[in-house]
């Protein structure tokens, strides 16, 4: 029988953050595949894990990646485990999930530390709804579309960064989103120095410009609020005249009626207001 593929979450900082089950299969597989084994050595040594390691990482994961099916399709089970959180969350685990479903591999996942939630439930922003962008592209071209995309995005944001690269992604995000939209930047999460630090764009820039930051950052940004969507449409709107705005809709091809709804829904009116503009 073919094995399973474990995806082990790790502390994202604290080694109390270590579930029980984790270890125990740790300590069970044939083998542990690691985005780098230098680092997670220190983890296994801490809790006593002699299981046999392997590195998988974002230069090796198509070559490795066929190699551990392989290796999974003879029964061998693996667990893999990234350098702090939850594999396949802004990481190449995902790759391998993948691959093993594509060979018809049995995978689980035993559910741990993940800074994107970590960061989330601390921001003390809406939590119901949420959106993770992990890091925005380094290619300017995808950055910038990536950008445009949020600037109308209602959900809670969480975007990653490092921190010599925190200023200018804040000053990015805060010409698109706005100097005065809130977000808190949550820092060296589960660490002794750990942060939470609610501002807004402008205030933040102007902090971290004078402080340098350290340690890896999670921002977690407040959504664009739907009223704001409402009165932006709105001025869109009443730059046009009643006889302009019932021209767009029936140049879609909707008849006069139904146009005359919209016309009046979209700028807050009643029907009857349009009726008599038009006359």
């Amino acid at each position: 029988m073919a094995g399973t593929l474990y995806l082990c979450a790790t502390p994202i900082g604290n080694l109390e953050d270590m579930t029980f089950r984790v270890i125990r299969t740790l300590k069970e597989v044939d083998l542990i595949a690691a985005e780098d084994t230098r680092n997670s050595i220190k983890l296994l040594n801490h809790f006593e894990i002699k299981t046999p390691m392997t590195s998988y990482h974002e230069y090796n994961k198509i070559d490795k990646g066929h190699a551990l099916v392989e290796k999974l399709l003879a029964g061998t089970n693996i667990a893999l485990i990234t350098d702090a959180g939850t594999p396949g969350i802004s990481d190449p685990g995902e790759e391998l999930v993948k691959m093993c479903y594509e060979a018809g591999i049995t995978v689980t996942s035993l559910p741990g530390a993940a800074a994107c939630i970590t960061a989330l439930t601390l921001s003390g922003l809406s939590t119901r709804r949420f959106a993770f962008e992990a890091f925005l592209p380094t290619d300017k071209k995808e950055r910038q579309a990536v950008l445009g995309e949020l600037v109308d995005e209602t959900r809670t944001m969480i975007v990653y960064e490092a921190p010599h690269r925190l200023v200018r992604t804040l000053r990015e995000l805060g010409e698109v989103l706005g100097g005065d939209r809130h977000l808190t930047v949550c820092r060296e999460l589960t660490k002794k120095h750990e942060t939470a630090f609610r501002t807004t764009f402008a205030e933040a820039v102007s902090y971290y410009e004078s402080n340098d930051p350290k340690g890896e950052c999670v921002l977690v940004i407040e959504g664009k609020s739907r009223e704001s969507i409402l009165q932006e449409e709105r001025a869109k709107w009443e730059e046009m005249t009643v006889q302009e705005h019932m021209d767009y809709y029936m140049n879609q091809g909707i008849d006069k009626k139904e146009a005359m709804k919209k016309v009046a829904k979209d700028r807050g009116v009643g029907k009857r207001d349009i009726y008599k503009e038009l006359l």
